[in-house]
């Protein structure tokens, strides 16, 4: 038995809806601002800075500030708002939609969807760091090209954050899926990618004050994550059209 891509147990998906729930639906300064273009130039151009001018402002930053600040948070930043966009956690949350939506929907691709955006992740964030080879803040070089997995391990592969990327790439395919493949309102999608936003900017917030990334290898991870995520969209709403087989 065969499912028609635009139809539900539940009914047909509302139209509106068939968009990225990134993408502001009209065209608009948003659309055009987290473009696969303006995405792109915007991490070629910091790749740039981080290379030289804005290293001195990355070494200046790069501070313990929560310890300083308030050491008796360090443990709940450390073992909870910093888990919220780790592997473990967000890979849950995606793999669950993913899981209910296809059920749902009798077709393979909201898991072949996951599965793409992880690889993403391990091979467009990996080979960036492995390739960009930057220190960790704790070995006191912004350089890049100074680090590298082989000669430093973990430590020598920081830029673009893990983190930052995960929470927009990992989180956001969750919520283009249920705003793709699910009847969820617009209010609710919504509010959904207001929450990416929100743990995006949690995940940023708590690496800078732990002091484990230089201040522009988060920015560089939100850019990366956001990239990928823009084509894994395109590359499904290209194939939205295709007739999927059950499950």
């Amino acid at each position: 038995m065969i499912a028609d891509s635009r139809n539900s147990p539940q009914g047909p998906i509302d139209a509106r809806l068939v968009r990225s729930p990134l993408q502001a639906r009209g065209g608009g300064w948003l659309a055009r601002l987290t473009s696969v273009r303006a995405l792109t130039i915007g991490l070629l151009i910091l790749i740039l800075l981080v290379a030289g001018p804005l290293q001195e402002l990355d070494y200046f930053l790069a501070r313990r500030w929560l310890y300083h600040l308030e050491p008796d948070l360090m443990w709940f930043a450390q073992n909870v708002l910093n888990r919220v966009a780790s592997q473990a956690v967000c890979l849950l949350v995606l793999a669950v939609v993913a899981v209910v939506l296809a059920r749902r929907r009798r077709s393979w691709r909201p898991i072949v969807f996951a599965l793409a955006s992880e690889a993403a992740f391990l091979v467009g964030i990996g080979g960036m760091k492995v390739l960009l080879a930057r220190g960790v803040t704790y070995e006191r070089d912004p350089d890049l090209l100074d680090g590298g997995l082989w000669a430093m391990g973990m430590k020598g592969i920081s830029f673009p954050s893990g983190h930052a990327a995960e929470a927009v790439l990992i989180y956001g395919a969750a919520v283009y899926l249920i705003a793709h493949y699910s009847g969820a309102s617009r209010r609710l999608v919504r509010l959904l990618c207001w929450g990416v936003v929100v743990i995006s900017v949690n995940s940023v917030v708590v690496s800078f004050l732990l002091g484990w990334h230089w201040a522009s290898d988060l920015v560089g991870g939100l850019l990366a994550g956001g990239l990928l995520l823009r084509i894994l969209m395109r590359w499904d709403e290209r194939g939205h059209g295709v007739r999927r087989a059950d499950l």
